[in-house]
C-alpha cells in the first residue's frame, strides 16, 4: 500500500508519483504521513518536504509555504513555490543562505516590515540549502 503524492506550485507540478512516506513542514512542526493516515488539512511553512519512495530513497523538496490535504491515501500539496533538492545548486544555495543571514543581521532588531521580509528571505534560502543537501 502506498500514497499518491502531488506537489503543485503555480508554475509547475514538482512531484506526481507514489510514495511510501511523506514528511511535511507544517506551521506547527514536522508531520509524518504514512498510508491509511487520517484525513488532514494543514498549513505548510517554508521548509523541506521529504518523500520516501518504494525503494526507500528519500527526495527532498524545498517548499515555500502553502497547504497540504491528506485523504484516502492521497497527499495533495499546494504551495507558493517548490523546488526539488536535486535541481538546486548546493554551492549557490549555501552562498544565498549566507547572504540572507547577513541581510537579516544588518536590519535593526524589532518588528518592522524590512525585518519580516529579511526573515522570510532567510527561511527560503535555508529551505533551498537544506533540500540541496547543505545547511541544517
Amino acid at each position: 500500500m502506498s500514497l499518491t503524492v502531488k506537489v503543485i506550485a503555480p508554475d509547475s507540478t514538482v512531484w506526481d508519483a507514489p510514495a511510501d512516506e511523506v514528511v511535511l513542514p507544517s506551521t506547527t512542526g514536522q508531520v509524518g504521513i504514512l498510508p491509511a493516515h487520517a484525513p488532514l488539512l494543514t498549513a505548510l511553512d517554508t521548509g523541506v518536504m521529504r518523500v520516501r519512495d518504494a525503494q526507500s530513497q528519500w527526495t527532498a523538496i524545498a517548499l515555500m509555504g502553502g497547504f497540504a490535504e491528506v485523504e484516502n491515501d492521497e497527499v495533495v500539496v499546494l504551495v507558493n513555490g517548490a523546488e526539488r533538492g536535486s535541481d538546486i545548486d548546493q554551492k549557490e544555495a549555501e552562498a544565498a543562505l549566507a547572504d540572507a543571514q547577513k541581510a537579516l543581521d544588518a536590519v535593526p532588531s524589532g518588528i518592522s516590515q524590512e525585518r519580516i521580509k529579511a526573515d522570510q528571505a532567510l527561511k527560503r534560502a535555508r529551505a533551498r540549502a537544506q533540500a540541496a543537501g547543505g545547511a541544517e
